[in-house]
C-alpha cells in the first residue's frame, strides 16, 4: 500500500501545473473536462487493452500499453515485479502463459481518476482460465489499481497492485 502511494505522489508530482482557477472561465472548464474525459476514454480502452494481453498471455500487446522501464512494477499475490522485463516474463509468460491454458480477464466497476498526466484507475475483476496441467477450471475475483503517466501524448501503466476480494471472516486480513 505504501509503494502504491509512493508511485502515485511521485506521478503526480509530475503533473502539469494546475492553472489558476481566477482566470477560469466556461469555455475553459468545458475544455479541460473534454480533455479529461478524452484522458479517462484512453485509460478505459487501455484498461481493455490490458484484459486482451491477459487473454492472450501477449507481450507484443502489453508493450502497447506498459512504459518500457524498469521502473515499473505489479504487485500480486505470486509476487511483486519490478521492470518491464520482469513483468512480461513472470506474469505474463510464466504465471498466464505457461500456468493456464485458457484465461479470461473480465473488469468491471471501472473509476478513471486523471490529474494532468497523472492518472489511476480502480476496479474489480473476474477471472476464469483453466489449468495447463490438469484442466481443471479455476474462477478467481479481486480488485485492482493501476497507475498510469502521459509520455508523449500517450498514456502508459506504471503501476499495478492487485488483490484477491476483502476477507471477511474475524481475525483474518490484518
Amino acid at each position: 500500500m505504501a509503494l502504491n502511494l509512493i508511485a502515485l505522489l511521485t506521478a503526480v508530482s509530475y503533473a502539469a501545473p494546475a492553472k489558476k482557477q481566477t482566470a477560469t472561465t466556461k469555455t475553459e472548464f468545458a475544455a479541460q473536462s473534454r480533455d479529461t474525459s478524452a484522458d479517462a476514454d484512453a485509460i478505459g480502452r487501455i484498461i481493455s487493452k490490458y484484459a486482451e494481453s491477459i487473454d492472450a498471455a501477449d507481450t507484443t500487446l502489453a508493450a502497447q500499453i506498459w512504459w518500457d522501464s524498469p521502473e515499473v512494477s505489479f504487485i500480486h499475490p505470486l509476487g511483486h515485479e519490478h521492470g518491464f522485463d520482469q513483468i512480461k516474463a513472470n506474469v505474463y509468460t510464466r504465471l498466464m502463459g505457461e500456468t493456464f491454458s485458457e484465461r479470461k480477464l473480465t473488469p468491471r466497476d471501472i473509476t478513471i481518476h486523471v490529474y494532468g498526466d497523472a492518472a489511476w484507475a480502480e476496479f474489480y475483476w473476474e477471472f476464469n482460465a483453466k489449468f495447463r496441467k490438469n484442466g481443471k477450471p479455476i474462477a478467481t475475483h479481486g480488485r485492482e489499481t493501476q497507475i498510469y503517466r502521459k509520455m508523449q501524448g500517450n498514456w502508459r501503466i506504471i503501476h499495478v497492485h492487485y488483490s484477491g476480494m476483502p476477507t471477511t471472516q474475524p481475525g483474518q486480513g490484518f
